[in-house]
């Protein structure tokens, strides 16, 4: 995510750090590039506007001018002004209430409504330790019902059930009286959408507002439609007041501008993102971690949290144990690398490293991606037992083999065992080394087949 504006700001952003004093006309030339930035970034004109002009009131100051590190400091103004333009702060859930408290889905269809309501509700039992139950009031999509039971059904999670004839609003009306007998602590109502916004999608959604009183009314945005997103948010919020935004498919979005727009514009924080497809790839929206990437300053807290769901602390100490001892084979290389497509995969890894702009530029050049990663475990799994533990006895007609099995060249077994040669050299040295430095300076490009 934000890939295009994360380039562009950092291409400015090195004029700036190379030269040792600056004038006034050399930031202000800065922040016209910016501002060209954002706007191909598809944020929203005023948003631009405002952000610019809040920037260069403090950017122009003799504070910065005339300090030794004038770059270094509008770098970080501009980080201060991105995090006040994406709320600051972390907006939690409210609770505030007696159970059961509603929480209102609302959006336009093909959003991502339904799903992202499975996917809230897994989050809410998960990390909260509260019981939700799922409801479908949108009667008029076929199987829109059926789809919410069976996400609820994948994730162990209650749905009300389906009764043929009902209107949206009986149902809310039938949610609330299972939801109390259940000792439910949130509903989370799935309202119908449209292919655009109408005054009977509207109306209906304001009677189900009126009656169910929702701590939470929460607009589900696709972050890919850029402006539109940010134009039915603001649409949206003056008809029925909004207390947050999901935004779905941020992941896909290398521009941002539905995100850096959206609360600008609307006043309402963005609560949650959706970050993937699968059901559990829904992450608090944090400003500060999410302005730290756009200006490429990574996202090590992220990357801790993914280490922490993929790796198990146990198996972690023993791989390490067995690392620092030699004895690092090719089981566990294989191991090593799954844990890698769980956390995400090389994308999903390169976009939480700091400063790695430029790195996952050139790592894209030469063709490096998941598709490396499981090739390589291709070839361990086409290999024996006995083979996988002692690499050393691969002679010619092994290798040929294991290449056959594996659907690749015998250069690619020879290129894989050679990496795990250089993995282990690595391993060993962790100790005396910084681990960033050491992978960056050989060890993912050394792994996963860079020449």
């Amino acid at each position: 995510m934000f890939d295009h504006l994360t380039k562009r700001l950092g291409s400015v952003f090195e004029k700036l750090k190379g030269r040792g004093a600056l004038t006034e006309a050399d930031v202000t030339e800065a922040l016209r590039e910016v501002r060209v930035a954002l706007l191909e970034a598809d944020v929203a004109l005023a948003t631009v506007k405002y952000f610019i002009e809040d920037v260069k009131k403090e950017a122009i100051g003799t504070d910065v001018l005339k300090s030794i590190t004038p770059g270094q400091m509008i770098i970080k103004i501009v980080h201060d002004h991105l995090l006040k333009l994406l709320g600051e702060e972390v907006v939690p859930l409210d609770f505030q209430a007696a159970p059961p408290i509603a929480y209102l889905m609302v959006g336009l269809q093909g959003s991502g409504k339904t799903t992202s309501s499975a996917k809230l509700a897994k989050y809410i039992k998960d990390k909260l330790g509260k019981k939700p139950l799922l409801v479908s009031l949108d009667v008029y999509r076929p199987a829109a019902q059926k789809q919410l039971g069976i996400l609820a059904q994948q994730l162990n999670l209650d749905a009300l059930d389906i009764i043929e004839g009902q209107k949206p609003l009986e149902i809310a009306k039938r949610a609330f009286e299972v939801a109390k007998k259940q000792s439910i602590d949130v509903i989370i109502l799935d309202t119908a959408g449209r292919l655009h916004i109408d005054d009977a999608l509207m109306q209906e959604i304001r009677e189900i507002q009126n009656y169910s009183h929702p701590r939470e009314t929460l607009l589900v945005a696709d972050a890919m439609t850029g402006q539109d997103a940010v134009t039915m948010a603001d649409a949206f919020h003056k008809t029925v007041p909004l207390t947050g935004i999901i935004l779905t498919r941020l992941d896909g979005d290398a521009r941002g501008g539905a995100a850096l727009s959206i609360r600008h514009v609307t006043g309402q924080p963005i609560k949650f993102m959706g970050v993937g497809e699968k059901l559990d790839q829904l992450e608090l929206f944090d400003p500060r971690r999410v302005a730290d990437r756009i200006l490429d300053r990574g996202d090590v807290v992220a990357l801790v949290e993914k280490a922490a769901l993929a790796i198990n602390e146990e198996d972690a100490k023993k791989m390490a144990d067995k690392m620092q001892k030699g004895q690092f084979d090719l089981n566990d290389l294989a191991t090593y690398l799954g844990q890698m497509l769980k956390m995400g995969g090389m994308g999903g890894l390169m976009n939480l490293l700091p400063g790695i702009g430029k790195i996952k530029e050139k790592m894209h050049e030469s063709g490096m991606d998941d598709k490396i990663i499981k090739r390589q475990i291709a070839i361990i799994r086409a290999m024996t037992k006995k083979e996988r533990r002692h690499p050393e006895i691969l002679n010619g007609s092994r290798k040929k083999r294991i290449a056959a099995g594996a659907g690749v060249h015998v250069a690619d077994v020879n290129r894989l065992l050679k990496q795990h040669d250089q993995m282990g050299l690595m391993m060993k040295r962790m100790k005396k080394m910084s681990m960033g430095k050491s992978l960056l300076r050989g060890g993912i490009k050394g792994l996963f087949g860079g020449k």
